[in-house]
């Protein structure tokens, strides 16, 4: 496997055109800046640019994006996309290709459900308005971005197209509509890496860990250059990671010759570091993988009585094991730990 050294050696991906749809915050936000590191030009959507917020109480704009895709070697071109607007779409790729007439990297890491999102509440009491509202935000908007620039891929044969989740395994996440949106991308992913496969055209999934987001920061009350600080709060910080993290994986995958192996296929950013050899751009590499397994083993060798955070800890555990067959023995130990802890 190439390491970053060799692929980052020179700018990989000048030349490459990309589509950051999402990108005004957030993971697209590091996953634009550092496709732009990679020497790529960044077409950076979304709604809120300047003068013009889309989310309340967030200030960021496409333009600061664009900003930090220039000041990383990039070059960067704003296009304000409703992703829910299929004409809005249409006429984002018609774009790309009267100015490019390519496209290499698509990356659908369009979000918008944390306020749709009611968190502790079995499925029938959740709202149907708004969890449908959540999955036109976040699955539909996928569909319709891939819908529309996917064939400027198929055309040249070439190309990879990237959907960004939540989680590398099929587990319950904890909230039904959530749960489905988060799901739903990677069997996307997966589905289209099926009919991509006769023209060469990679698609696969990828998740961060434990992001350190402008609003994560934000609850926290710390920004970039403090945010250890946030650790005594919540000890789970501290194998946080900056959205340039996981943007420098799909970079790596973009310059890897043999990404096409890797297509249908789920990642994250921490497995993708130790392979590819890269780090996040605060010096460190984090595994948020390896890190939440040691937790999950501590609560459960500890003698201590558990604690409600303790169960939900393991209990999110025992979700991503359930559905892998290879992890049955492990699903069984949670599940009986469990049990003892009523």
């Amino acid at each position: 496997m190439a390491t970053l050294a060799r692929l980052m050696s020179r700018k990989p991906l000048a030349g490459r055109v990309a589509v950051v749809a999402g990108a005004t915050r957030g993971a697209g936000r590091g996953i634009a800046r550092m496709l732009g590191e990679a020497g790529a030009t960044v077409y950076c959507t979304g709604r809120s640019v300047s003068g013009r917020p889309a989310t309340p109480g967030r200030p960021e704009t496409l333009e600061e994006t664009a900003e930090l895709v220039a000041a990383a070697g990039g070059r960067a071109v704003v296009v304000r996309t409703d992703h829910t607007v299929e004409a809005e779409v249409e006429r984002l790729f018609a774009r790309v290709r009267s100015e490019e007439g390519r496209l290499d990297i698509l990356v659908n890491d369009i979000w918008g459900g944390d306020p749709l999102t009611e968190w502790g509440s079995p499925f029938w009491k959740l709202s149907h308005r708004q969890g449908l509202k959540l999955l036109e935000r976040a699955v539909h908007t996928h569909l319709a971005t891939s819908r529309h620039g996917a064939p400027l891929m198929v055309e040249r044969n070439t190309g990879l197209i990237v959907e960004v989740t939540d989680g590398d395994t099929l587990g319950y996440r904890g909230n039904l509509f959530y749960d489905l949106a988060k799901n739903a991308v990677i069997r996307l992913a997966y589905a289209m890496a099926a009919d991509l496969e006769a023209h060469r055209v990679t698609a696969l999934a990828i998740t961060p860990g434990f992001l350190r987001s402008e609003a994560v920061l934000d609850h926290f009350g710390v920004t970039e250059a403090n945010w250890r600080d946030a650790i005594a709060k919540d000890p789970w910080f501290a194998e946080s990671e900056t959205p340039c993290y996981v943007g420098r994986a799909i970079a790596a995958l973009a310059a890897d010759p043999d990404v096409k192996s890797r297509s249908g296929g789920l990642f994250s950013s921490w497995a993708l570091a130790q392979e590819y050899g890269f780090i996040d751009v605060d010096g460190r590499r984090p595994d948020w993988g390896s890190f939440f397994l040691s937790r999950v083993d501590e609560i459960v060798a500890r003698d201590d009585p558990s604690d409600d955070l303790d169960r939900f800890v393991v209990r999110s555990r025992l979700f991503q094991t359930d559905l892998d067959p290879m992890l049955r023995d492990e699903s069984a130990r949670l599940r009986a730990w469990l049990a003892e802890q009523v």
